[in-house]
């Protein structure tokens, strides 16, 4: 059972990427254990909220987190408004496409972007790979994308928004890097520790509620 009132943390948590390479599928299998075939492109940030309870490896102490996660749009015109909200993010989900070469090219830039934008040079982040169920079509082999996030120092994952591979892993991966080196660093000392995240701002203006997809047709969801 969560200890009473006294360990609490307020997490936010980035997932970016290319467009097409399922960041909103792998969110919406975390959150609302769902796949969805009918979703848009995502328009800005779209933000979920889950509430956990979480045991530290490192000092077996307990927390009930508030995990805030963002899923940014990949497309190039919302780099600007995406890459302002890196700051106050505590950790990045990394998504790469297993069978698009290009998105897995262009990793290296995000982590520019990330170690540019971020509140510290040292933030966590975890290198996913997704779509590992299209067996077939897949281009980006295991060794290689291991030795990638080898050269960078990332953890590596690899998912399947679809057929709910690793999707509750990878998260909680990331979580055991961002509450690791908070323990270590001595910033979850006191008791009643609340993390600072920002307010909540829809990028697009004409978004209501905390949904900021644009409904565009029927495409299979992992493609955006």
């Amino acid at each position: 059972m969560p200890r009473a009132m006294d360990d609490y943390l307020d997490l936010k948590f980035l997932a970016i990427g290319d467009s097409g390479v399922g960041k909103t599928c792998l969110l919406n299998q975390y959150i609302d254990g769902q796949f969805m075939k009918s979703l848009g492109t995502t328009v800005g940030i779209d933000i979920r909220d889950k509430n956990i309870f979480y045991k530290s490896s490192r000092s077996n102490r307990s927390y009930n987190i508030s995990l805030q996660l963002w899923d940014t749009a990949g497309q190039e015109r919302y780099r600007s408004l995406t890459t302002s909200f890196f700051r106050d993010a505590m950790g990045f989900l990394l998504v790469f496409d297993l069978a698009n070469e290009t998105s897995f090219l262009n990793v290296r830039n995000w982590i520019g972007e990330i170690q540019s934008n971020a509140y510290s040079e040292n933030v966590d982040m975890i290198l996913v790979g997704n779509k590992c169920d299209l067996e077939n079509e897949r281009i980006i082999t295991k060794s290689r994308a291991l030795q990638f996030a080898q050269q960078n120092r990332v953890e590596y994952i690899e998912t399947s928004a679809l057929q709910n591979i690793n999707v509750g892993e990878s998260v909680e991966l990331l979580l055991d890097l961002v509450v690791n080196r908070l323990e270590e660093e001595g910033h979850l000392s006191r008791i009643n520790r609340r993390l600072f995240r920002p307010p909540i701002v829809p990028l697009n203006p004409e978004a209501s509620g905390r949904n900021t997809r644009k409904d565009i047709g029927s495409h299979y969801c992992c493609n955006y």
